[in-house]
């Protein structure tokens, strides 16, 4: 989103000005694709980032865009020191999946668009968050063109030296007490039933986090660590080759507003397993791009991988399909002329 600010006010001859509240207090400069940008940090400060939010507000933005909607008191304040801005607020997933807080629920009422990257969250904006319906727009959030480029066939880059032979299921994702929720517990404990007939088969995980301990108590619990791998700090050429290896991708779910790794594997054309709930059902269609389980039934999880080991022509269709899908739907051109078109209806408003 960032890139796309900055090449479309570019486009349009005027300035723009991306802060960000995590990194380093100084100037940066980031690279996507072609596309180049520069920022500014506040050191995790958030008073020093608020009030640098409302400078800028004095300098009468014709639009803000907060990239989470835990900014969106911060947008708020903007809109009250100049009345005229037109604001946008991003929902991403489960952040919104609850009420939120009081004040922060009230200023994002107040935002002139909130966008959602699934159905399913605009639904929780609206139905939970109060937001007019009339004000969400959903609009998929489009694969990064440094993944794209990775995946497109160029000079193919080896998996890292730790990547198991044979036949693999991939899953990628953060290893975090407080994300439970993504079901990596669920792939190991449907594991020993595959085992009984494909005994070569690995399962890999890529990701950083501190439950990897707590994953690696289930495995050896389940008698499966042998075939159990963690995997971390990989380059984009690296995962994009570690999914050109995999057979399967899989990442059973419940709380993805979206899903990026769902589109990354889908890119490199594997069938992916994703969990019947929240945004994965909208990029994984059950049945002609992988399946959609139940979150939490390993039994049902094992059934889904099983089928698509035992028929890899079957795997290799639906991973062409999901290809498809992403190139037609959900590459970074889509989502930029579609993000361009909203920037533009909110101006000329």
């Amino acid at each position: 989103m960032a890139a796309m600010l900055s090449e479309i006010a570019a486009s349009w001859q005027m300035e723009y000005r991306i802060l960000s509240l995590n990194d380093a207090q100084e100037l940066h400069r980031m690279r996507v694709g072609e596309r180049e940008f520069v920022f500014t940090g506040a050191a995790r400060g958030k008073a020093r980032f608020a009030a640098t939010a409302l400078r800028a507000a004095r300098r009468h933005p014709r639009i803000v865009l907060a990239g989470h909607v835990n900014l969106a008191p911060v947008v708020w304040a903007m809109q009250l020191a100049e009345r005229r801005i037109k604001s946008i607020v991003c929902a991403h997933g489960i952040e919104v999946w609850e009420p939120l807080p009081a004040l922060r629920r009230r200023a994002l009422r107040r935002a002139s668009l909130v966008l959602a990257p699934s159905r399913a969250t605009a639904d929780y904006v609206i139905s939970l968050q109060g937001v007019p319906r009339e004000r969400v727009r959903v609009l998929p959030w489009g694969l990064d063109p440094e993944f794209e480029s990775a995946s497109s066939g160029g000079p193919a880059t080896m998996p890292p030296p730790e990547f198991p032979p044979g036949r693999v299921v991939l899953t990628v994702g953060r290893w975090l007490a407080t994300e439970r929720y993504k079901g990596m517990d669920t792939l190991i404990t449907a594991l020993p039933r595959l085992l009984l007939r494909w005994p070569e088969l690995q399962l890999v995980f890529i990701g950083t986090g501190d439950d990897r301990q707590w994953l690696e108590s289930i495995a050896r619990d389940t008698g499966v660590n042998q075939h159990v791998h963690f995997l971390s700090g990989l380059t984009y050429d690296e995962l994009s080759a570690c999914y050109a290896a995999s057979e399967i991708f899989a990442l059973p779910s419940w709380g993805e507003g979206f899903g990026f790794v769902y589109l990354e594997a889908m890119a490199q054309g594997k069938p992916v397993i994703g969990g019947a709930h929240g945004g994965a059902p909208e990029i994984i269609l059950d049945g002609v791009t992988g399946y959609v389980v139940p979150h939490g039934d390993p039994a049902q999880l094992a059934a889904s991988i099983g089928t698509l080991l035992s028929n890899p022509l079957l795997a290799r269709q639906m991973g062409a399909c999901g290809r498809e899908r992403v190139n037609r739907e959900f590459c970074f051109s889509v989502f930029a002329v579609a993000f361009r078109k909203i920037l533009g209806e909110l101006c000329e408003s």
